[in-house]
């Protein structure tokens, strides 16, 4: 082994300690080491722009980008982060575990199902369908045994791999028995934050709206360790299933500096942000999911405090927000007012019409539609035009073919891509 080699190994294990550690291989690559992200950034000068790729304790690690000859000196590393693979797959049957260890799309792998007396299936990102692992169907034993590896679950019939961003999510038959699981393989991807880091800027709060998916959890990741690293906020993460910053008592370091709080049971997550701020002084609290009135609420509560907000939410779009009696709130609330004559002849509507309750708890709204697109509402007033029944304007958000984030301003927004 070489002495530049010998060197980037022995420090291999100061990941876990050292925050950024550079090491120089030859006069043309540079590697750093973020702390315990993994995350490594090769930076290849005759290619004239950085090669990111981001080395989680799941399937994605090192072969996010592909090693051309350029990097065939890093197989080392390569042997080296690829023991880092085999944990997250031990939970599942021996021969899938050989299978997905070597198949050519394993960086695309996005979950693994398991139902019982089905043909186990794999998932990919960009794919439709799945795919058959093998001929055999899951048997209970196969089942037990993952359940085994895992532990208990929650009350969200969620639980996680400690250490890591992975998500095992269990159905139950009619008496409690599980009968499939759900493997989601979790990645902490960076380069999201580029396309909101202007949005950033102003400290308002912002809600990610977008398909199960489409990336609105890894987005509110890369922003917590942003906003705590490089903004210097005082950031709480309300983690109710342990997906933003992973399962076990230490988060994972993909958040940054941010503090993470545990949500015991689902139903408790509004009384957990309102503890968030009253015990903790943050100014910046970040949710995932916000599905209830309950939380709603105290969203509003909470931005009526001063503080920013930054959460997902379900829906798809604005109006579907809009349409929500449930998270309506969330976007101002909507109501019915009736219009005098004089009134309703001036605005040329009709008498009884939908308005605006209140100011909206989230300054800014995005919707991911897709993983590089992404279409920006400032919240007030696109509301207010949606319920004149016109289009408002919006901002368009995309990466062209180098990867550079292009805003579209003043776009109609009945012409945006669905």
């Amino acid at each position: 082994m070489s002495h530049s080699h010998a060197s980037l190994w022995a420090n291999a294990n100061l990941l876990r300690a050292t925050r950024v550690s550079q090491f120089k291989y030859h006069n043309n690559n540079n590697v750093y080491f973020t702390s315990t992200a993994w995350h490594c950034r090769f930076v290849a000068h005759h290619h004239h722009r950085p090669l990111d790729l981001v080395v989680q304790d799941d399937l994605h690690s090192f072969l996010q980008v592909s090693l051309c000859s350029t990097f065939s000196s890093f197989a080392f590393l390569h042997s080296f982060l690829r023991c880092q693979l085999l944990f997250p797959l031990q939970i599942l049957p021996h021969d899938l575990h050989d299978h997905l260890l070597n198949e050519s799309k394993r960086s695309q792998l996005l979950e693994v199902i398991l139902d019982l007396g089905r043909f186990p299936e794999a998932r990919y990102l960009g794919e439709p369908g799945g795919q058959y692992l093998r001929g055999t169907v899951v048997s209970l034993q196969e089942l037990e045994h993952a359940q085994n590896e895992v532990g208990d679950f929650g009350g969200d019939n969620r639980a996680g791999i400690e250490g890591t961003l992975h998500r095992i999510s269990a159905i139950r038959s009619r008496n409690g028995m599980i009968v499939g699981l759900t493997c989601r393989v979790g990645r902490a991807i960076s380069g999201h934050i580029d396309m909101v880091n202007d949005l950033l800027q102003y400290g308002k709060s912002i809600l990610f709206v977008g398909k199960p998916g489409v990336g609105k959890t890894t987005v509110l990741r890369e922003i917590a360790c942003v906003l705590s690293d490089e903004f210097h906020k005082r950031v709480v993460i309300v983690d109710t299933s342990n997906e933003i910053a992973g399962d076990g008592n230490i988060p994972h370091a993909s958040i940054g500096g941010a503090r993470r709080m545990q949500v015991a049971e689902p139903s408790l997550q509004h009384k957990v942000m309102i503890e968030a701020v009253e015990n903790h002084m943050p100014e910046v609290i970040i949710v995932d999911e916000i599905g209830t009135e309950t939380e709603a609420l105290a969203c509003r509560s909470i931005a009526q405090r001063g503080v920013m907000l930054v959460a997902t939410a379900h829906g798809q779009q604005l109006e579907n927000i809009m349409k929500n009696p449930t998270l309506s709130d969330l976007i101002g609330g909507v109501e019915t007012v009736t219009l005098g004559d004089d009134e309703a002849k001036a605005r040329k509507c009709q008498k009884t019409i939908l308005e605006r309750q209140a100011p909206p708890t989230f300054e800014f709204l995005i919707e991911m539609r897709h993983r590089h697109y992404w279409v920006a509402h400032q919240t007030e007033k696109s509301v207010d035009i949606l319920l004149r029944g016109k289009s408002p304007q919006v901002e368009v958000r995309t990466r062209d073919d180098n990867l550079k984030v292009v805003i579209e301003r003043s776009k109609a927004y009945h012409k945006c891509d669905a």
